[in-house]
This record gives structure tokens, C-alpha cells and sequence, in this order.
């Protein structure tokens, strides 16, 4: 027998689980080939096999071309809806509605702000002074004790390309704070968090931030230009992951997997130089030309003894050099 008790916590489940593959069909849809499985985990913070049901869903469930290639997942064409026409009344309780998604998470903000703009289109000009009254109760400040508010603050400085003034803890000072005015050129999720890289009016150079270390923001009203050559992937470059900043130079990386880990490698394209080749015995060889990261060297040690580092030879030992640390401070647990 069912208990009821537990009906509204099954509900919520599944509200959250919609609001997921909808933010899943969002981020294929506007960063065609950007996330794998295993991306989209990390970002969900659930495992890939949740993930694979989702995507399963998207494909035969919502019925969406989903695709994949060795640099992530795609859509090969998605559906263009009919021109609708609306009265007066059902316009303006779409944008009503439009604007309070705007605080739903699993809704993405710059297609939310491209449907605003166009049902703001219908009005007449003589309303344009009231919407635009509406526009302005949007979030001026935010404080990192509210997360959505302050990732909903920073899309909306993207968007409208205005300039916000930030204080931001700096990991390497101990979390000492430092106010700065920085213009953003993209939002990225990855892992259990969100990045923002932008132009920092204080270092005179493109940086990112993670948005958990932002305290505070404020919009302003200058605005800015995101120049025309800036191209993410290129400002990622090489580097493993995002500590674009704690890469070494790019040079080439040699792993050995055991079968089982192997095969479940070699279905991911963890890096766009990935090369993966199955041997005879069934282990996996795979290569890379990287920046190597802390985060590669965390991604190794999850593998434990179903990986070898083959090369480079510092690599190696400080993979062995973990291992060690971890096995002495737990045998000391132990025996303490």
C-alpha cells in the first residue's frame, strides 16, 4: 500500500527531474557539442546513469533529433513552432508569466530574455515606458547568500551587456575579498558550480570566477562590447578542464586502462585531443595532448588501480605519490 505521505516528495522528485531535462535540452540546444555524459553529471551533480535515462527521455519521449559525436551531445534540427497570434490579454499574461519564470530555476535566461523582447515587440510604443518599469524591478544587487539571484544577476549584465561591480573572495589569498568591475563574456556550468569569464577592469585581462566566491554584485549602467574575435573554446584552449590558470604546458599524456574502466573511458571525449585504442587483451590505451591540471590528476586517482600513467614520468609519481598519502592517512586512522 502506497503511504501517502510520501506523495508529495515523489512530486517534487518529479518536478525537479522535468526541470532538469528541460535545462539539459537548453544547454544542448544553445552549446551544441560542448557537454558530454559525464559533463552533464558534473553539472547536475547526479550519476551518468541518471543522466542516460534523461537523455533517453529527450530523445524518445520529447521526440528531439538528439546526437552525438566525439566532442559532446547535439541536436540535428529542432522543431520551429507556428507564428501564434495573441490578444491583448494573453500577451500580457505571457509576459507576466515570462517574468516570473525568470526566477524558475531550469529556464534559461538568455532564451527567457529573447522571448521577453519579442512579446514586448506587440505592445504598442505607448506601453514601452511601463514594460520598461517592469524591466527595472529585475535584480540591481544580489548577494552570494542567494545563488539564483546572483546567477540570475549575471545573465542579465550578459544579456544587456552592462558592466557589474563585484566582491570577490580570491581562493589563493585565503578568501580575501577585493571589489572590482568586470564585463562578462560567457557563463559557464561546470562541476557543482558556475564560472564567469570576463574582462577584469582591474587586472586588464580576461578572467574567470567562480560564482559561489562572488559576494556581492551590483549592476551598473555602462555598458560594453564583447569583442568579435572572443572565442571560448579558444580562451580554454588545451587545459583539462577549467583551472585554465593552474595548467602546465600542453604535452602529450599516455594512460593504460583496465577493460571495464577502459571501455567506459573510451565512450566519453573527456578532451578534444582524446585518442582511445582497445589492445588485444582488452585494456585501453588512451592519449592526450594537454595542459595537465589538478582536476586531471583528481580524475586519475578516482580510477585507482584501473589505471596506469604510462606517461609523461612526473605525472606518475605524483598519481603514486597520492595513492601513497591516501593509504597512509587512512591505515593511521585505523590504527589510531
Amino acid at each position: 500500500m502506497n503511504n501517502p505521505l510520501n506523495e508529495p516528495a515523489a512530486g517534487f522528485e518529479a518536478t525537479k527531474r522535468t526541470a532538469r531535462i528541460l535545462e539539459i535540452v537548453q544547454l544542448i540546444a544553445g552549446n551544441p557539442r560542448r557537454y558530454r555524459r559525464a559533463d552533464l553529471a558534473q553539472c547536475f551533480e547526479i550519476s551518468e546513469r541518471m543522466i542516460q535515462k534523461d537523455l533517453d527521455i529527450i530523445r524518445n519521449g520529447l521526440k528531439l533529433s538528439l546526437r552525438k559525436d566525439r566532442s559532446g551531445y547535439f541536436f540535428d534540427g529542432l522543431p520551429q513552432l507556428p507564428t501564434t497570434p495573441y490578444s491583448f490579454s494573453e500577451a500580457l499574461a505571457l509576459l507576466t508569466a515570462a517574468r516570473t519564470a525568470q526566477l524558475i530555476p531550469g529556464v534559461n535566461s538568455a532564451d527567457l530574455a529573447a522571448a521577453i523582447a519579442r512579446l514586448e515587440s506587440i505592445f504598442p510604443a505607448t506601453f514601452h515606458a511601463l514594460l520598461h518599469d517592469v524591466t527595472a524591478r529585475l535584480p540591481q544587487r544580489a548577494d552570494s547568500a542567494h545563488r539564483q539571484a546572483m546567477l540570475t544577476l549575471l545573465h542579465r549584465a550578459l544579456i544587456e551587456q552592462r558592466q557589474i561591480r563585484i566582491v570577490y573572495a580570491v581562493a589563493s589569498r585565503g578568501g580575501a575579498t577585493s571589489k572590482r568591475i568586470v564585463e562578462p563574456y560567457h557563463m559557464l556550468p561546470y562541476g557543482r558550480s558556475w564560472y564567469l569569464i570576463a574582462f577584469d577592469h582591474k587586472q586588464r585581462e580576461i578572467l574567470q570566477f567562480k560564482i559561489d566566491r562572488i559576494h556581492e554584485g551590483e549592476l551598473l549602467e555602462t555598458t560594453y562590447i564583447i569583442p568579435a574575435n572572443f572565442d571560448v573554446e579558444a580562451y580554454l584552449g588545451d587545459t583539462w578542464g577549467i583551472m585554465r590558470g593552474a595548467a602546465r604546458k600542453t604535452e602529450q599524456v599516455e594512460l593504460l586502462f583496465e577493460p571495464e574502466a577502459g571501455r567506459w573511458v573510451a565512450e566519453e571525449t573527456w578532451h578534444k585531443s582524446q585518442q582511445s585504442e582497445t589492445l588485444p587483451d582488452g585494456r585501453v590505451r588512451v592519449t592526450f595532448c594537454v595542459g595537465i591540471t589538478p582536476e586531471m590528476v583528481s580524475w586519475l586517482l578516482y580510477y585507482g588501480a584501473r589505471v596506469q600513467v604510462l606517461a609523461p614520468a612526473w605525472l606518475r609519481e605524483r598519481v603514486a605519490e597520492e595513492h601513497r598519502r591516501a593509504a597512509s592517512v587512512n591505515t593511521h586512522s585505523l590504527e589510531g
